[in-house]
C-alpha cells in the first residue's frame, strides 16, 4: 500500500487476521519498553466502564462507541510494525489475557500477539507472571503491576464483568492509521499522537487543544490550563445544546452531538481550506493541527474559538440581531459572511449592513441613497414592485416567495420594540414548510376518492360545528354525510361536481373563480398541515389553524393573523377570503418591510 490509511477498527478486529490466526504486533527496538502505570490501566478501564454505564439505558444505537487514541502502524512482512500506540496495545492485551483466565480452556479467544525486537520471554511472562521475575527486568515490574491493577479492578467488578468484556471487544475501537510506503513517522506522530478521542473532526481537534503546549511547559501548568479548556468545552458543548440557541445558529436540526464542531467548521473556513484538503473528511482537524505546527499555540486557538462563540451569543441575546442575523443564517447565507459584516464598525453600522444584505437578497440592488429615511418612497415603491412580480408556479420564485414570507414574519416582530415574542427559529427548522394558496386552488381536479372524500370530511366538519345552521346548511349536511356514506365504487361513479358547487357557494367560493397566484394569497403552512388540507375552503383551513395555535403548536405569525384577518380593513365574512382581504395583505407586507429596511418600529409601551 502506498497510501496512509485512516480508519476506525474495533478491538475484537484486532485479534486475529481472515484465517483466525493471532495477528502479530512488532514493536522494534527504537520503541521504550512497557511503561504505563497502574493508574493510568485503571483510568482506561474506569472510561470504558463510565461510557458503557452511561449508554446502558439509553435506547440502542449501532453507532456508538468509545474510541481509543490512534494505533499507528505499518505493514513488516507477515506482522504490523507498532510505530506508535505500544502502551495502550500491551495494556489491552493484557485485560484480555485476565479475561480469557476467567475462563475454561475451550472457550477462551485468541488473542494478537506482541513480540519485541529486543526483549525476549513476554509471552512466557505472560503466561507465569511472578513477583520474583519481575523484579529482574524494568519492563517486567511495569507488566506486573499492570497486571495486578487489572486483577484488582475486575474482583471489584464481579458482577459486569461480561457487560465490561462485550464493551472492549465491541463497543470499544481505535483509530486504526496504517502508514504508506512514503509517509514519515515523525509528521504522522505530531498529527496523529493524541488523547483518547471519538473519530469526529471536532474531537480530533479537541486532542489537540489538550495537548500540552511545548515540551518545556511546567506539567502543572500544562494539566491546569488542559482542565480549564475541557471545563470551557462541556460548557459552550451545553449552551449549543439549547434548541433556540442552535436553531438561531444552524439550520442542522438532526446534528444531535458534537455541536461545537460547528464553531471549528466556520473558523476554519474562515482561515482558509487548502485545496488538498478539501475533500478530506477531517480537512478542519488538518487546518488546526497545521495552524499548531506554525507556532499558534492550544490556549491562543482556544481563545479564538471563545471568541467566536462570545460573538454569537451576543448576537443571540440582542433581539434584534437576532431576528436578522437568524434570518439570514436560515437562508443560507454563511456565517463568515455576517461575522465579515460585524467587523471594524460599531453596532449601529452592523445593524445597518445586516439589513442592507437582507435587501439585496431579497429586494434587489440598493438604492443610491441607501437605506435612509430621506429614500422612504424609493424603498417602498422598489419593496411594492418586487412584490408584485412573485408570481406561485417555478422552483426558483417559489423559493423566493418563500422568502420574503419568511422575512415578513421577522419583521413584524422586530416593529414593537416594547415585545419580547422572539421569532422560534428552532421550531421552524425542525418542519418542512410549503407555500399555500390562503384561498384554495378549487380549480385543480379531485378524480380520487381518497382526495374527495377528505376534502368533503374537512367541510363537513367546519359545518357541523356552526352553531347558526339554517335549513339549507342542514340539508347540505345531510347531502354530504349520504355522499361520504357510498362505497369508493358508487361513489366515483357518482357526479361529483354538483355537489362540489353546492359546498363552495355555501363557503363563498365558485369552482370557476379564477386562481390566484400572487403573494398577496399565499401563506407559509407546515407540509403536514397543508397535504391534509389543501384545496380546502378559506373557513375549513382558518379552523384548522387556528386549533393548531391553541394548542401550542407552532405556526407562523403572519400565518395565523392572515387567518384571522388582521390584515382586513373590514373583516366582514370570516369564512371568506377576498380581494379587499388580499388588498389589506399585500399592503401590511409593503408597509412592514419598508419599515423594517428602514430599522424603524414602534413603541407602544
Amino acid at each position: 500500500m502506498s497510501e496512509s490509511s485512516l480508519c476506525l477498527k474495533p478491538i475484537s478486529s484486532l485479534l486475529t487476521d481472515q484465517n483466525g490466526d493471532p495477528v502479530n504486533y512488532f514493536i522494534p527496538a527504537y520503541q521504550r519498553g512497557y511503561r504505563w502505570s497502574p493508574l493510568q490501566v485503571r483510568q482506561l478501564l474506569d472510561d470504558i466502564w463510565e461510557w458503557e454505564s452511561s449508554i446502558r439505558h439509553q435506547d440502542p444505537d449501532p453507532e456508538q462507541f468509545y474510541c481509543l487514541q490512534p494505533l499507528v502502524v505499518r505493514v513488516k512482512e507477515k506482522s504490523f510494525e507498532v510505530v506508535d500506540g505500544q502502551q495502550r496495545l500491551t495494556t489491552i492485551l493484557l485485560i484480555l489475557h485476565h479475561l480469557n483466565k476467567r475462563m475454561t480452556e475451550d472457550y477462551r479467544r485468541s488473542l494478537f500477539k506482541i513480540t519485541f525486537e529486543t526483549r525476549r520471554g513476554f509471552d512466557d511472562f505472560l503466561n507465569e507472571p511472578s513477583e520474583e521475575l519481575a523484579s529482574t527486568n524494568v519492563d517486567f515490574y511495569h507488566l506486573h503491576e499492570a497486571m495486578q491493577a487489572i486483577g484488582k479492578w475486575f474482583k471489584a467488578k464481579l458482577n459486569h464483568v461480561n457487560d465490561i468484556e462485550s464493551a472492549l471487544l465491541n463497543r470499544t475501537q481505535v483509530i486504526w492509521f496504517q502508514l504508506g510506503q512514503n509517509d514519515k513517522p515523525i509528521e504522522a506522530f505530531t498529527r496523529l499522537n493524541v488523547g483518547k478521542i471519538p473519530l469526529t473532526d471536532d474531537e480530533l481537534i479537541r486532542a489537540l487543544f489538550l495537548r500540552a503546549e511545548s515540551s518545556g511547559t511546567v506539567e502543572g501548568r500544562a494539566h491546569d490550563q488542559r482542565q480549564q479548556i475541557a471545563h470551557e468545552w462541556d460548557t459552550l458543548e451545553k449552551a449549543l445544546q439549547d434548541p433556540p440557541f442552535w436553531g438561531f445558529l444552524s439550520n442542522e436540526s438532526e446534528r444531535r452531538h458534537n455541536r461545537i464542531g460547528f464553531l471549528f467548521e466556520k473558523l476554519a473556513q474562515s482561515y482558509g481550506l487548502p485545496p488538498e484538503v478539501r475533500d478530506d473528511p477531517f480537512k478542519y482537524f488538518f487546518v488546526f493541527s497545521k495552524r499548531m505546527k506554525d507556532g499558534h499555540t492550544p490556549r491562543q486557538e482556544w481563545l479564538r474559538v471563545k471568541e467566536e462563540f462570545m460573538r454569537l451569543q451576543e448576537w443571540y441575546e440582542d433581539r434584534v440581531l437576532y431576528h436578522i442575523v437568524g434570518f439570514l443564517l436560515s437562508e443560507e447565507v454563511d456565517l463568515n459572511e455576517v461575522r465579515q459584516l460585524s467587523l471594524d464598525c460599531t453596532k449601529t453600522t452592523f445593524n445597518q449592513r445586516l439589513r442592507e444584505r437582507v435587501f439585496s437578497l431579497n429586494i434587489g440592488s440598493l438604492p443610491e441613497a441607501g437605506l435612509v429615511v430621506e429614500a422612504e418612497d424609493t424603498i417602498r415603491e422598489l419593496v411594492s414592485t418586487r412584490l408584485q412580480d412573485l408570481e406561485y408556479g417555478t422552483t426558483a420564485m417559489n423559493k423566493k416567495i418563500h422568502s420574503i414570507l419568511l422575512l415578513f414574519n421577522v419583521a413584524t416582530l422586530l416593529q414593537d420594540k416594547s415585545s419580547n415574542i422572539r421569532f422560534q427559529f428552532d421550531c421552524y427548522k425542525e418542519e418542512s414548510w410549503n407555500i399555500e394558496h390562503v384561498r384554495s386552488v378549487t380549480s385543480n381536479p379531485m378524480n380520487s376518492h381518497l382526495v374527495r372524500k377528505n376534502w368533503m370530511e374537512g367541510c363537513l366538519r367546519y359545518l357541523k360545528d356552526q352553531n347558526d345552521k339554517d335549513e339549507k346548511c342542514l340539508n347540505l349536511i345531510s347531502e354530504m354525510e349520504s355522499y361520504l356514506a357510498l362505497p369508493p365504487r358508487d361513489a366515483l361513479q357518482l357526479d361529483f361536481e354538483p355537489l362540489l358547487t353546492r359546498v363552495l357557494e355555501r363557503f363563498g367560493e365558485s369552482k370557476t373563480d379564477e386562481v390566484e397566484n400572487g403573494i398577496a394569497n399565499l401563506a407559509l403552512l407546515d407540509e403536514r398541515t397543508n397535504k391534509s388540507y389543501q384545496n380546502a375552503p378559506f373557513a375549513v383551513k382558518r379552523t384548522r389553524i387556528l386549533s393548531l395555535d391553541q394548542a401550542g403548536i407552532f405556526v407562523p405569525l403572519c400565518t395565523r393573523n392572515v387567518f384571522l384577518k388582521c390584515y382586513s380593513q373590514q373583516v366582514g365574512e370570516a369564512i371568506f377570503w377576498g380581494e379587499r382581504d388580499q388588498q389589506g395583505y399585500f399592503d401590511a407586507m409593503v408597509k412592514t418591510l419598508t419599515g423594517f429596511f428602514l430599522g424603524r418600529v414602534e413603541d407602544h409601551s
